[in-house]
């Protein structure tokens, strides 16, 4: 009896190793993947909430309990909860399960961001009225945007004897696409960056 407890350890250590080394392969490879199924499987399920593609989450994961050891299944569950949490925009629950899974807690800002989200773009199986209030505010959004980019064409272009409204409305509309092109640039790197120091202190 005494010998069980550390060989379950060594185990689950093994599948934690194994989906480590499985990060960097393409989802083609990781759904050829037999040795390491379901660490293999729980990847994709995770790649899947940050597309936030729920139903495809949840297949991915169901199928990765169903491979993994009696051992394994407590934790691939809680990396479920984690991955469903996020792809389903639920920022409460994210934070309790990451925190379960012995992870930092998403920060407040990232948790924003995700509920601010939730209400831009509900997940699919939303109910119908927060999907009309998510469009209508992605409109309101446009709209404030537009009339940003507007304001600014007019007043950059004050001293050189203004522009007109339709040419304003165009140059605007670049000023605020090519704004959000830099932000999601950097948003970009300090995300590949957290990845990459995150791959380092497990690695360590």
């Amino acid at each position: 009896m005494p010998p069980k407890p550390r060989q379950i350890r060594i185990e689950q250590r093994g599948a934690l190793a194994a989906m480590q080394a499985l990060q960097d392969r393409s989802d083609e490879e990781l759904e050829r993947e037999q040795k390491f199924k379901a660490a293999a499987l729980a990847i994709l399920g995770a790649r899947a909430a940050e597309r936030y593609d729920a139903d495809a989450s949840r297949d991915y994961f169901r199928r990765a309990i169903a491979a993994s050891r009696p051992q394994e299944r407590m934790q691939v569950r809680r990396m479920a909860d984690a991955s469903l949490a996020l792809a389903e925009r639920r920022p409460d629950d994210l934070k309790q399960a990451v925190e379960r899974l012995g992870q930092a807690p998403p920060s407040n800002r990232q948790l924003l961001l995700l509920r601010a989200m939730g209400f831009l773009a509900p997940a699919a199986n939303a109910p119908w009225y927060l999907k009309v209030r998510g469009f209508a505010l992605i409109l309101l959004l446009i709209v404030v945007l537009l009339a940003l980019g507007f304001g600014i064409v007019k007043l950059v272009a004050l001293p050189f004897g203004g522009v007109g409204t339709g040419l304003g409305i165009i140059l605007g509309l670049v000023v605020i696409a090519i704004v959000l092109g830099v932000l999601a640039l950097f948003g970009r790197r300090r995300q590949q960056r957290a990845r990459d120091r995150a791959r380092a202190a497990e690695g360590g």
